[in-house]
């Protein structure tokens, strides 16, 4: 998944960015108060994409 479709469903689902990191970005679910780190790849791999929207808990991108 490319970084900006994540980034755009992050936002959709209610996820703000927390701060930016050396090589990570961090976001935090406000509403469920979880947080997680998200590299700068231009791609992200989709293992890792479940990952992050299981840390944030928010529904897996598809």
């Amino acid at each position: 998944m490319k970084r900006r479709d994540l980034i755009r469903y992050l936002h959709s689902h209610g996820c703000e960015l927390l701060r930016e990191g050396a090589s990570h970005s961090w976001w935090h679910n406000a509403a469920q108060n979880k947080r997680s780190a998200v590299p700068r790849y231009t791609e992200v791999r989709d293992n890792l994409v479940k990952k992050i929207c299981k840390d944030l808990g928010i529904p897996p991108a598809k």
